[in-house]
């Protein structure tokens, strides 16, 4: 609701007179709290309702969280804008200061297989929680459940105002975020050309790239929530930077690798790096996941 207030006010300053409602859905995601995602085996959790308003005529666009979306979308449906990137990074909230105490006989809470492989390969013997929910709930249940804290998206705490109550930054070289972690991907039909002229102008060239990189890695890998994948990119004296990572559930095998590729083909630059990685042995970790071997 606050990205989607936010792109609210956007519009409403970009074409003065024009009215923007917010219309509400409740998605599957947001009802189903108490089984980690990664069991649920859906990868529209949090955009299959609101694409079913879009498609039905009861919305005109729709504001989710790039990682959210699923790299294949459904016919007559289109990502129209992607607004400038907020901090893509994640960070941790809780008891400890800072990274250097995280390890044996620490407990973190969360239900994402990314956020466990890179947390349990970085700090063996590290106890990993399931804990699901909005920003607010993650936070409550740290003290419900006395544990050491969570994980969460630097880029929602600053949406919300909240990001000094986080207790330190991961650098990307422990954690590597999401696909499309921090971006915004607004969606609507791909014939209204009315929304489509309003959305374009909300579009940042640089963040589109991004974000294009790194869901045609996910779609090369076949990723979701049901597997650890993190990948991340960024413009780097004028060409386009990607670092991905795949892990194991428990941390013990991992590919990391890294590819640089002209700005203006981020597809291409996702889909070799995708290559690269399955050609070094992320097909046999992804495939282990996806039996459930690991």
């Amino acid at each position: 609701m606050t990205q989607s207030r936010y792109v609210q006010a956007l519009l409403e300053r970009l074409e003065p007179g024009l009215e923007v409602t917010i219309h509400e859905v409740v998605t599957s995601g947001d009802k189903i709290l108490d089984s980690p995602l990664s069991q649920i085996g859906d990868r529209g959790l949090f955009v299959k309702e609101i694409e079913e308003a879009l498609l039905a005529g009861d919305a005109d666009l729709a504001v989710h969280s790039a990682k959210d979306v699923p790299t294949a979308l459904p016919v007559g449906l289109a990502l129209l804008a992607f607004p400038e990137r907020e901090d893509p990074a994640d960070v941790f909230v809780g008891r400890l200061g800072s990274a250097d105490e995280l390890g044996p006989g620490r407990v973190v809470g969360t239900s994402s297989l990314r956020r466990r492989s890179q947390l349990l390969a970085r700090y063996p013997g590290l106890e990993i929680v399931d804990i699901r929910g909005n920003v607010e709930t993650r936070i409550r249940k740290i003290e419900e459940e006395g544990i050491d804290g969570t994980i969460l998206a630097a880029a929602g705490l600053k949406r919300l105002g909240r990001f000094s109550e986080a207790a330190f930054v991961f650098p990307d070289h422990v954690m590597l975020s999401a696909v499309g972690q921090g971006s915004l991907a607004i969606e609507a039909r791909a014939d209204d050309e009315f929304v489509g002229g309003l959305l374009a102008r909300l579009d940042h060239p640089q963040t589109r790239m991004e974000v294009l990189a790194e869901r045609a890695l996910m779609r090369s890998l076949e990723g979701g929530c049901q597997v650890p994948i993190g990948g991340r990119a960024r413009v780097e004296e004028g060409v386009l930077v990607l670092a991905a990572f795949v892990g194991t559930t428990d941390g013990r095998r991992t590919v990391r690798m890294e590819r640089r590729g002209p700005i203006g083909e981020p597809e291409a630059l996702g889909e070799a790096l995708a290559a690269e990685m399955l050609a070094a042995g992320a097909d046999t970790i992804l495939g282990e996941v996806r039996g459930g071997a690991l």
